[in-house]
């Protein structure tokens, strides 16, 4: 009978070592998923108590920020402003501005504001300046005069995401 290099003659000797490495892994699996299951059966359910112990003033802090942020619901954000000017019929011609856009976007926040000596357009309520400048780029084309000013802001909606399932 002639041996390969292995060692191993091509005949039986070859099968059975097959058989004996596959048993040494099924040996291994089992013991591996042995082990796995009891690391799984020694862990903690998890079920415990946690006490918190605070300042009392934590509380009394902390009802003071929700007043503070209610009577001042303004936050430091972005805006894009599409129009101003000032002189005698600045007035009318911020409000026809406004209008017109009204007419283009109806679901963007809009503000007319006054800042003696200009009557000024501002869209939007952005909480970054990305934000406002890919609605700046949006817009581009129909006011080309258009910039993004940092402006106090409402807190903008924030919507649910939609998906379907």
């Amino acid at each position: 009978m002639r041996r390969n290099i292995s060692g191993f003659s091509r005949g039986r000797s070859w099968k059975l070592s097959v058989r004996f490495i596959s048993c040494k892994m099924k040996i291994l699996l089992i013991i591996l998923f042995l082990s796995n299951g009891l690391l799984l059966l020694s862990q903690d359910d998890g079920v415990g108590n946690v006490q918190i112990i605070q300042d009392p003033r934590v509380d009394s802090l902390l009802q003071k920020h929700i007043e503070l942020n209610e009577q001042n619901p303004d936050i430091e954000g972005w805006r894009v402003q599409i129009f101003f000017e000032a002189g005698n019929y600045s007035k009318r011609m911020a409000i026809e501005a406004k209008s017109e856009f009204v007419g283009k976007y109806p679901n963007v926040r809009n503000y007319l504001i006054f800042q003696e000596p200009y009557y000024k357009v501002r869209i939007g309520d952005y909480r970054t300046k990305m934000e406002a400048e890919k609605f700046l780029k949006k817009i581009q084309y129909d006011y080309p005069n258009a910039f993004v000013v940092q402006d106090e802001i409402n807190f903008p909606e924030l919507g649910l995401p939609t998906q379907n399932f």
